[in-house]
This record gives structure tokens, C-alpha cells and sequence, in this order.
């Protein structure tokens, strides 16, 4: 959640004149490539790497700085990062794809599929799987994503949720909203329990296999190690100890994707859930991911089903941040002006919100919108 209010309402960093200039330009592209490539250097970020679609095109994919400090080898498009709380709009496409299905409603109790889920507090049984992906269900956020000493057997998930008998709810379900990956976590065991197969599987086969995103996985053991990226903590950037991967958040976090594979994520959403003639959601299901649910902040965003919601110069902005241990990332979409734009860095101090922001005041200008 950091930097949404800085991205939506701050200052456009001196990009309003280099947006004049470029406005009759052809090379976006190079424009693009260029501006992130100097704030790379200006920032002194690891490494930094993105990629962005404009009606139905790829028009930008590049890669600055290395995969791990102190080492030479340099990066690239195709490598894998942890996008962290990205993760969380596959979360909401899979409880959609199980809705259109029959196997769930979005009204239905976590309890009808997971019984033994429960919290300190009565109310819970209140909460509606819908309250768990727009962040109304009253649950408290992880305080320990215990990075260092991961769960990574089959039961993991499972065993976090028989775990939260003693967690609180912050508020009654349905009044107001407070950020919880817990309950992303609990999501993901509803979907296993739902489709008979473990959450990485059920995202695996019904997701990104069919998007053709195979060196992405929820399941960081199964990424190719010459795709791995290192991450970076601290200012100046240091590299980090730990690995952000626990099986027990792994529907919160723990996407492991590349801004080349993003690029079929975001084309598959700007196209309302078809891509290549193959159909991931129905068209009618953005009813529902992207319908406002709540009201609108102090930032002045609002929440549809996992994704947040705002308006950017008066453009529609469907948007999700991501940022764990050692890592930083950014997906943007304007589903009305057919822009997707994807940001991941290896240091989880980059900005990558304002480097989103950037890039479209760039496009912005380009298509003189």
C-alpha cells in the first residue's frame, strides 16, 4: 500500500516538459527506455525491469542494472522477481473463475469450504469470501511472514488457517475497509479446498498455463535458477538475506513472474479475460473486479475485488503495488485507453508507483490524451 497517495496526487517530477517535447514524437520507445534507464542510475536501483502494451501492442520491454550487486551478470526482460502483493489480482481471478463455474459465490462463508477457519472474535463468521478480496472482512495484516523460516510442505496453508483461532477482527465485516493478507492467505485455501487441487496447482493449470506464462510460478522452488533475481534491503541497497517465499502467504505474495510474462497478464485483463481467442473470464466477471466497493479514500482510490481503483488526469486507473523483503512492483492498467504498464525492481525502496506514473505521462503525451 505505500505510495499510492504520492502516485495519484504528487507532483509529476519535472515530466511535464519532457512530455511537451516528445508529444510529436514517433520513439517512444526510446523515450521510455531512456527515462527509466536515468533513474536507474540517478536512484542507484539494482535493477529495474519493465515492460508496456498500448491497444493490444507491445511498445516498450527493457531492463536496467544486474540481478545481484557485487556480481556482473546483467539484467534482462525475462528474468523473475517476487511481485508480492501482485499477486493478489490471480487470487480474485481464480475465486471469479470458480464462481463462473458454480463451485463458490462470491456471498458464501470461507467456513462452507474451510470449516475449521475461525478467529478470536464471533463476528467472523459474518465474513463473505467478496469482504476477503475488497478488504472489508474486519481481518487484521500478517505481522510475521516468517521469510526466514518458510513452510514449504502441502499443508502449510492449511495449517495457517487452523492456526488463527486467536487472531482478532478489527471490525465488524462489511464496515469499512483495513488491508489484510491474511486474508488473501485464507483465500487461497478456499480455492484449494474449492477445485480439489492446491492453490499453486489450481493457478498453474487454470492461469498461467493458458497464458503461456511458464517461467511464472506461486511456487518459487519450481523457478528456473538462471531466471532468479537477488533482492536488496537497506539504503545504500545491500543485498538480502532471505528470500521472500512461505507457502503460508503464497496467495498474498508469492508470484514469481518477469515483466515479459506480465506482458500476457496485462493483455488478458485490457482484454476483459480472452487473449489469443482463449478465454480466462468471462467479460462479465470485470463486473465485479473492477465495480467500485467501497468509498473513496483520503488517497482517492477505491477497491473493486483485489484491485484498487482511481482516476489519473480524468483516465480510469485500475491498478496493484506489490513490496516485500528485498523487492518492488507495479502493474497499471487503463482499461478504457487500452495502456498496461509493469514495473519490477530488486530493491524494495524503488518507487516503482512514481516510475509507473512516469512512463504514462510519457504515453499520455505521445497519444496527446
Amino acid at each position: 500500500m505505500i505510495g499510492f497517495s504520492v502516485w495519484l496526487k504528487g507532483p509529476v517530477l519535472l515530466l511535464t516538459m519532457a512530455a511537451t517535447v516528445i508529444a510529436c514524437s514517433q520513439d517512444l520507445p526510446g523515450h521510455i527506455g531512456t527515462y527509466l534507464a536515468n533513474q536507474v542510475q540517478k536512484k542507484r536501483i539494482p535493477g529495474l525491469s519493465s515492460a508496456v502494451v498500448l491497444d493490444g501492442n507491445v511498445v516498450y520491454i527493457g531492463a536496467s542494472g544486474v540481478r545481484e550487486l557485487g556480481q556482473s551478470e546483467k539484467l534482462t526482460p525475462q528474468h523473475v522477481f517476487h511481485f508480492a502483493s501482485v499477486s493478489k489480482p490471480f487470487v480474485a481471478a481464480a475465486i471469479m473463475q470458480l464462481v463462473e463455474n458454480g463451485k463458490l459465490s462470491l456471498d458464501d462463508p470461507p467456513t462452507r469450504f474451510c470449516p475449521y477457519f475461525r478467529l478470536a472474535d464471533e463476528r467472523f463468521r459474518q465474513i463473505t469470501i467478496r469482504q476477503m478480496l475488497n478488504h472489508t472482512s474486519g481481518m487484521p495484516d500478517v505481522v510475521d511472514y516468517e521469510w526466514e523460516d518458510p513452510q514449504i510442505d502441502d499443508r502449510a496453508a492449511e495449517r495457517y488457517v487452523r492456526g488463527m483461532a486467536s487472531e482478532p477482527l478489527l471490525r465488524s465485516p462489511g464496515n469499512g475497509w483495513h488491508y489484510s493478507n491474511m486474508a488473501f492467505d485464507v483465500l487461497g485455501d478456499v480455492i484449494a479446498k474449492a477445485s480439489g487441487s492446491s492453490f499453486e496447482e489450481y493457478v498453474r493449470v487454470n492461469i498461467l498455463e493458458p497464458l503461456n506464462m511458464d517461467n511464472s510460478s506461486f511456487n518459487y522452488l519450481e523457478i528456473d535458477r538462471a531466471l532468479r533475481t537477488t533482492g536488496h534491503t537497506g539504503n545504500p541497497p545491500k543485498v538480502s538475506d532471505v528470500y521472500p517465499y512461505n507457502r503460508r502467504h503464497a496467495p498474498s505474495s508469492t508470484l514469481n513472474s518477469s515483466a515479459a510474462q506480465m506482458i500476457r497478464w496485462m493483455l488478458v485483463n485490457l482484454n476483459r479475460g480472452e487473449i489469443d481467442g482463449h478465454r480466462i473470464l468471462d467479460a462479465a466477471s470485470y463486473e465485479h473486479l473492477w465495480k467500485p466497493s467501497t468509498k473513496k479514500s483520503q488517497q482517492g482510490f477505491q477497491i473493486g475485488l483485489s484491485w484498487f481503483l482511481g482516476e489519473y488526469k480524468g483516465h480510469r486507473i485500475v491498478f496493484h503495488e506489490g513490496g516485500d523483503t528485498g523487492f518492488r512492483s507495479f502493474l497499471l492498467l487503463l482499461p478504457d485507453d487500452g495502456i498496461g504498464i509493469v514495473l519490477a525492481s530488486n530493491w524494495e525502496q524503488t518507487d516503482t508507483g512514481v516510475l509507473a506514473r512516469g512512463i504514462l505521462e510519457l504515453i499520455l503525451a505521445s497519444k496527446d490524451l
